[in-house]
């Protein structure tokens, strides 16, 4: 077992699905028409084609304001494919679910172990709980603090906890199939990981998951029917992002990065989402562009700056921005604006960049100790390694709580990283913590806890 166990001695901290009469789908909406289309054909696609087929459907439904979305949701049929779509569009504003997501599949509570039912929190944690991860190779560094992570919320709940066994992947898909078999076989009701994309997709390549999996990152295929994916991705962040400034009804965005992959994949990831919402994306420049103007010169101009740069190239850019009329234009960032800061009278002019952050580390979460206390005592939460450390966490709580979560149409889990919930796919949707700076400080935003 591992060393964090008696190091924070934590706190601790079966609904009945509606049914409806059946109604036909609105033709008289042709949006909703072809998006209910393409969702029964979706079934049948694979690869790009259905992923381009997915995205024609957010495309398609993101054009419906929020009543026209909230009605037709509460019209769809119990079954039809379209609801799932819906209601992920629902959960994305922060509008509540007519009813609980149609769970086509037969999710699986209680395996091999039986679980005991559940409590009136709907804490409901497994018998026997496997969990797979790179404790060997390239991403073990990585894993390590999502290890801890977990075993803070394991040993910080004081009501029944399942036996735990770890199974080292190897950070290889090879390694995380031989794993995945083994934790089968030995009797195991769930298992969380694996941690790698490629782990990821090998797993759910599978033909059949006997034992359900909450993966611990997002493959190159959806989960199977009954399995779930979490993950801390740069298209998470772009998303959240753009919904931050769609909120604030910004039409036109400057985007600013660097050249590393996570920072691509989020400026695209935010550029999708503001072009499905009528908004758009009017450039994309270079961190290190000279000179801003004769972007912002362009008919229309920006509303807003979009920066996927870490902290040290963002001060570089604050005075270019500030040079062509842009200091008073909501500016959000991805959490790398936290690299490469740590010195107040540097990042003084960073003040009133919002950017995600998590619920531990911008305010603290009922289970944890304060961040600050955590990570004097642990090196696996310190400084990167706290936001895996508070992904681990949160992966613990998922998967005591996964059958309420898919289960009630309100549902949410208060976690380490944000608000959770689950959408009609298997995918677990987070709603981050926001934070900014002030005075060169990072803190949270005054609406940084909100569902």
């Amino acid at each position: 077992m591992f060393s964090l166990l008696a190091a924070t001695a934590l706190l601790g901290g079966c609904a009945t699905v509606e049914t409806r009469p059946v109604a036909a789908i609105n033709a008289a909406n042709p949006l909703i028409a072809q998006a209910a289309h393409l969702a029964r054909n979706n079934a049948s696609l694979s690869g790009a084609a259905r992923t381009e087929n997915e995205q024609q459907i957010e495309r398609l439904l993101s054009q419906l304001d929020n009543a026209a979305l909230a009605r037709e949701a509460d019209a769809v049929p119990v079954g039809d494919p379209l609801y799932n779509y819906l209601g992920r569009q629902l959960m994305q504003r922060g509008l509540p679910l007519p009813r609980p997501f149609d769970q086509t599949s037969n999710w699986s509570f209680s395996g091999a172990g039986q679980r005991p039912p559940a409590e009136s929190d709907g804490y409901r944690p497994p018998v026997k709980l496997a969990v797979l991860l790179p404790l060997t190779g390239a991403l073990a560094t990585a894993s390590a603090p999502v290890r801890d992570g977990l075993l803070a919320g394991y040993y910080g709940e004081s009501r029944r906890r399942p036996e735990i066994v770890f199974y080292d992947t190897s950070g290889t898909a090879g390694g995380t199939l031989a794993a995945y078999d083994k934790a089968a076989a030995a009797g195991n009701d769930f298992v969380i990981g694996p941690l790698g994309r490629d782990e990821v997709s090998a797993l759910f390549s599978k033909t059949v998951l006997p034992v359900p999996v909450l993966a611990l990152n997002r493959g190159n295929v959806a989960p199977p029917s009954g399995n779930v994916s979490f993950s801390l991705t740069p298209e998470d962040e772009g998303i959240a992002a753009a919904d931050y400034l769609l909120e604030r009804k910004v039409v036109r965005v400057l985007a600013i990065g660097g050249g590393d992959e996570g920072q691509r994949r989020a400026i695209a990831a935010l550029k999708e989402r503001l072009a499905a919402r009528g908004a758009q994306v009017t450039d994309t420049v270079g961190e290190g562009t000279a000179d801003l103007a004769p972007f912002v010169a362009k008919e229309g101009g920006v509303d807003a700056v979009f920066l996927a740069t870490k902290g040290s190239a963002a001060r570089t850019l604050i005075p270019k921005l500030a040079l062509v009329g842009l200091a008073d234009k909501p500016r959000v960032a991805t959490s790398q604006l936290l690299s490469g800061t740590g010195k107040p009278e540097q990042d003084r002019v960073l003040d009133g960049i919002a950017f995600p952050s998590e619920s531990w580390t911008s305010g603290g979460v009922r289970g944890l100790p304060p961040a600050v206390g955590a990570a004097a005592t642990l090196p696996t939460a310190r400084g990167p390694g706290a936001r895996l450390f508070a992904f681990g966490y949160d992966a613990w709580l998922l998967s005591a709580y996964l059958e309420r979560l898919a289960t009630r149409s309100d549902a949410f889990v208060s976690g380490a990283t944000g608000v959770l919930r689950i959408d009609g796919f298997g995918t677990v949707l987070r709603t981050p913590a926001w934070s900014t700076f002030s005075s060169g400080v990072a803190v949270p935003l005054a609406d940084a806890s909100r569902r």
